[in-house]
């Protein structure tokens, strides 16, 4: 992208950013190379991307090709592309998302689904987001249950105030508390709740063989990694649970397919639930795990 054409086909029009960023994020392992080039373009220029297709032969200014020069060298550097532009929908509603959070992704929704679905025959329900990161499964939740009040808990100060801008952002923050504190470390003895949730981290210490290096890279390790089988934080989740779910309550959490058996082991041995249900994922990939508290 340089600075001066000389000539009209060497003029940087939007067309040709786009044809040399595709090209160029090809080289650098994007598996979505013209996707990525469009939405970068379009947080350059600060406008909505199906902008860019009436505009193909625009000339960019200096200071837009500057600006996408440096967000392009930043994603062939691996840095999320979420992160370069702040923000990924998630659920049909724009979140913002930095460094301190993980980005929500699609097969989370599974999730809100589950939750929205359960929510529907409760009356006034309480429902608490055990380490909220972004607050995407929280915030998705209070804006379509409106009579729902839910508590995001996260360990992350950060990551909380992260949280509470998105609630902000969706205008569902008179129904929602924010804790800091380690899983329900937060909560009394007398806190419960008709549903709890969570996508812990489940990603096992020792093998990163599965993740993307730009997730290893630059997404928060203590929202991914869990121990060496990747359960130590479910495992908790599992025990502690009962003491603030109101009988009757739901446990919902996303975890890997490979801890399929694992997971059901774990309820087992608890003791503590009925109906466990593994969820697939529109992948056919199971992904999370449904439960009730015995009442």
């Amino acid at each position: 992208m340089t600075a001066n054409p000389l000539t009209p086909a060497d003029q940087w029009t939007i067309r040709r950013v786009l044809e040399w960023t595709t090209g160029y994020l090809t080289e650098h392992g994007s598996e979505s190379p013209r996707l990525e080039a469009e939405i970068l373009l379009a947080h350059a220029r600060g406008c909505p991307r199906i902008q860019l297709y009436t505009h193909f032969d625009d000339e960019l200014s200096e200071d837009v090709r500057g600006r996408m020069r440096a967000l392009v060298k930043r994603r062939a550097n691996l840095e999320p592309v979420a992160y370069l532009v702040g923000h990924r929908e998630f659920f049909s509603l724009d979140f913002e998302v930095n460094s301190d959070v993980l980005i929500p992704r699609p097969e989370t929704e599974m999730l809100v689904m589950e939750a929205l679905e359960f929510l529907r025959g409760v009356t006034a329900p309480k429902v608490v987001d055990v380490g909220t990161g972004s607050g995407c499964i929280a915030v998705a939740i209070a804006c379509h249950a409106p009579t729902t009040s839910v508590t995001a808990i996260d360990v992350s100060e950060a990551a909380l105030a992260v949280a509470r801008r998105n609630a902000a952002r969706h205008q569902v923050e008179d129904r929602m508390t924010f804790q800091r504190g380690d899983l329900f470390a937060p909560l009394s003895a007398t806190d419960t709740f008709d549903m709890i949730v969570s996508n812990p981290p489940y990603v096992a210490t020792d093998d990163q063989t599965g993740l993307d290096p730009d997730v290893v890279r630059h997404e928060p390790h203590d929202a991914l990694f869990a121990g060496g089988d990747g359960l130590a934080v479910i495992r908790r989740i599992i025990e502690a649970a009962p003491q603030h779910l109101r009988p009757g309550g739901t446990l919902l959490i996303e975890f890997s397919p490979e801890q399929t058996d694992a997971i059901t082991g774990l309820f087992d041995q608890s003791g503590q639930f009925e109906e466990v249900t593994i969820l697939r994922d529109t992948s056919q990939q199971s992904r999370a795990v449904r439960a009730r508290r015995l009442p």
